[in-house]
């Protein structure tokens, strides 16, 4: 289940964002740019964590 949330953006981020979802092929929407971006950047932590794990840290 999706839920709303806000958040505070600079203003050359909020800029960006426009322009990835101006032509729709890539992205839907803001929201979906930021989840696309929240998605991998969890999947780089995680593995990121795995590596740490697999060196003893």
């Amino acid at each position: 289940m999706k839920k709303p949330i806000s958040a505070t953006i600079d203003e050359d981020l909020i800029e960006w964002l426009s322009s990835q979802t101006a032509d729709k092929t890539r992205y839907r929407n803001k929201s979906h740019v930021i989840e696309v971006a929240l998605e991998n950047l969890r999947k780089e932590s995680e593995e990121q964590e795995n590596r740490n794990k697999k060196r003893g840290r």
